[in-house]
């Protein structure tokens, strides 16, 4: 029997203020879509799946829309940042959109966009943008905003993971904390409780 050599890999998440200059860069370089699909991703949370379905009319016609996960099937609703908002607008407006019902990420050829294509142009980008990350995919936006939301708790943290597991759907808050890479860190900070 021939056995399978599994690499372990997971996205990691990106510091807030790496993810906000690099959405600005992205649009300084003409690149709309993708500046516009990382800020979604670290503003709302969402899988990638669910990224893709978002239309125009979705982010600009409100400061809230309503989404059916396609992974969970549950009924979300997005509440959309209004500085972040106006960033959907010029992004808009840049790209000359004329049917506000058409979906926001999109190729040349009007297709929407697979997640192996986003994940390859990541590629691209983080070497380009000489990003620091190690592992830079469509989840890295997910686990950005959960990392953010929980930083920005303070005394409030256990209270933002109980909130961050509800809105991921996991199980429990211990998951959550493994996704976030929080678990590890913990572990991690044992060893330095330890003098020499």
């Amino acid at each position: 029997m021939k056995q399978v050599n599994h690499k372990y890999q997971t996205s990691d998440y990106m510091e807030w203020d790496t993810m906000l200059s690099l959405i600005r860069k992205l649009y300084k370089d003409s690149n709309y879509r993708m500046s516009l699909l990382v800020g979604c991703g670290s503003f709302f949370g969402l899988r990638i799946s669910d990224i893709l379905t978002l239309t125009w009319e979705m982010l600009l016609n409100d400061n809230k829309f309503v989404i059916n996960e396609k992974k969970t099937n549950k009924r979300r609703i997005i509440k959309i940042n209004s500085d972040f908002q106006q960033h959907i607008r010029k992004c808009h407006d840049a790209l000359n959109i004329t049917n506000d019902a058409e979906k926001c990420f999109i190729s040349q050829k009007k297709m929407v966009y697979s997640t192996q294509r986003i994940n390859v142009l990541f590629k691209e980008i983080k070497k380009r943008y000489n990003l620091k990350i190690e592992h830079f995919s469509t989840h890295t936006m997910r686990k950005t905003f959960g990392r953010k939301v929980f930083e920005s708790a303070g005394e409030n943290a256990n209270m933002a993971l109980m909130r961050l597991s509800e809105l991921f759907n996991h199980s429990n808050v211990s998951i959550t904390k493994i996704y976030l890479g929080l678990r590890e860190q913990e572990l991690l900070e044992t060893y330095d409780l330890l003098d020499f």
